[in-house]
């Protein structure tokens, strides 16, 4: 994450000319750093070269896509991901989120929207880094706040999307206690839009094979038509 004393950077990887130099305009108008790619082989190039605090990614480009690259780079300590698609409707915009991008926006967007989604999505971002170096156990897992890493009761990280770790950490906070799709949105998710509804219950699903363990309890349960609830007690 970028120091405070300096604005954040984003990188605008869209193979439309016209768009990136818009966008590059209306973050900078905005009071970021912006720069842009025009494939996901020069959004490389640019990362090692500059870093990014964020990445615009559009989805349809040739060579690699956009959910070909987000879901390459996730888990890896890369810069959080708003996907760009003209594909807009609701299976897109879960697959988007279920292999790692932090949003989700259909193209043609509002400039102004997209800005104060990846304002959200830095915030998200400041607010676990400034979290409490400590560790959370439950049924064996030990979740790293400070460093955002799930291990296993054999000690093996498990790797987690940025979305996922959002969702495991709402629930850990909040144990023992039923949550509707709603609050995750709220707590983990930052967006308010009924569209994410589904998206919630992509997330939870790839959530629990993750903390699925052969005779272990089931730690994150349906609880029908009120939400979810972590069903064990978490330990410092």
């Amino acid at each position: 994450m970028t120091d405070s004393a300096q604005p954040p950077r984003v990188l605008i990887c869209d193979d439309d000319a016209a768009i990136r130099e818009g966008l590059v305009e209306v973050f900078e108008r905005a009071g970021f750093t912006a720069y842009s790619a025009g494939d996901v082989a020069a959004m490389e190039r640019q990362l090692a070269a500059k870093g990014a605090d964020l990445i615009v990614l559009d989805l349809m480009m040739p060579g690699e896509d956009g959910l070909s690259a987000c879901k390459r780079l996730s888990g890896k300590g890369r810069p959080p991901i708003i996907m760009l698609s003209a594909l807009g409707d609701d299976a897109d915009r879960i697959v988007g989120l279920e292999i790692g991008a932090d949003d989700y926006l259909a193209k043609p967007c509002n400039p102004r929207e997209l800005v104060a989604r990846a304002r959200a999505v830095l915030r998200r971002g400041r607010d676990a880094d400034t979290s409490a170096a400590e560790a959370v156990r439950f049924a064996g897992f030990r979740l790293d706040i400070a460093r955002r890493e799930l291990h296993d009761p054999d000690g093996v990280v498990i790797p987690l999307s940025a979305g996922e770790f959002r969702l495991l950490r709402a629930f850990v906070e909040r144990p023992q206690r039923v949550l509707s799709r709603e609050q995750l949105l709220d707590y983990a998710f930052d967006n308010d839009s009924d569209v994410f509804d589904r998206a919630v219950d992509v997330q939870v699903s790839r959530l629990r094979k993750k903390l699925e363990r052969r005779g272990s309890p089931e730690i994150i349960r349906t609880v029908r038509g009120e939400g979810y609830l972590f069903a064990v007690k978490p330990t410092a």
